[in-house]
């Protein structure tokens, strides 16, 4: 195996790109201890700080673009597509729905500090239709935050990080076992997760077909629509009938429920 410090020192621009670009392109590849290391090496003068930001804050704007222009092209089937397939689909769901709505195109400044968001606010955006030109000012401003921040502590800690990469690199093969571990672990544990919140979604899942029988009978259920509002911006479409409600203001409505019907709630 190639002197780990001499292959990033050789090529720390390059992985820091390519493993930037991944990540905003939505892989499941992790970029910020990349990052730390990178601001180590650039501590110790291997690049310039300013060179590294440019750099990440390039493959960020190029891994966000496709998704904004998906989002602009096919709305929300794409902002319902990420959510199916997302590794926390409850956070994707009750979180990015309200977020853009409420702080507009500002809200992709720290879209990547909050879990869930940063995966569907490039799309979100498009769906929106919100301007490349702003798109593209908050997403360098927040990709810009994003890097910043595990720069500086892999310059603050450099001494830190130099003697990690010594010792994984005296591991050999054995540092890409563990890695291979670590990031197996992470996927089965999220997987796990998904799979016991999609079960009990599906375990008081109501059917199209069962729904309609319910609503032409002669007690018919209440129907709520519990989607965000930009969302029912984004989809029109509607259950007839259903009385659309916030979350927030979710606990002011149950009471005008009538207490002798069913009540069915959907949402994204």
């Amino acid at each position: 195996m190639p002197e780990l410090n001499s292959l990033l020192a050789q090529h720390g621009l390059l992985l820091v790109f390519g493993n930037v670009l991944l990540t905003q392109l939505g892989l499941p590849v992790p970029a910020v201890p990349m990052l730390v290391v990178a601001g180590a090496f650039a501590a110790q003068g291997q690049f310039g700080y300013a060179v590294l930001l440019f750099i990440a804050t390039a493959a960020t704007l190029l891994g966000h673009l496709p998704w904004y222009f998906a989002g602009r092209r096919y709305g929300h089937r794409v902002l319902r597509t990420l959510c199916r397939i997302a590794v926390e689909p409850d956070s994707c769901v009750k979180q990015t729905e309200t977020i853009f709505e409420r702080w507009g195109a500002a809200s992709l400044v720290v879209s990547k500090y909050v879990p869930g968001f940063a995966t569907v606010a490039p799309p979100l955006a498009g769906a929106m239709r919100l301007g490349l030109r702003p798109f593209l000012l908050y997403s360098m401003a927040g990709a810009l935050l994003w890097a910043a921040a595990p720069v500086l502590i892999g310059a603050i800690f450099h001494a830190e990080v130099e003697r990690a990469l010594e010792w994984f690199a005296g591991l050999g093969t054995g540092a890409l076992l563990l890695l291979a571990g670590f990031a197996a672990a992470y996927v089965v544990i999220k997987a796990v997760q998904r799979y016991l919140f999609l079960r009990m979604l599906r375990s008081a899942r109501v059917g199209v077909a069962e729904l309609r029988e319910m609503l032409e009978a002669e007690m018919p259920p209440v129907v709520l629509d519990v989607r965000s509002a930009a969302v029912r911006r984004l989809d029109p479409r509607r259950i007839p009938g259903a009385i659309p409600v916030n979350l927030e203001d979710a606990a002011a409505v149950l009471p005008g429920l009538p207490p002798d019907r069913d009540v069915v709630v959907y949402c994204s």
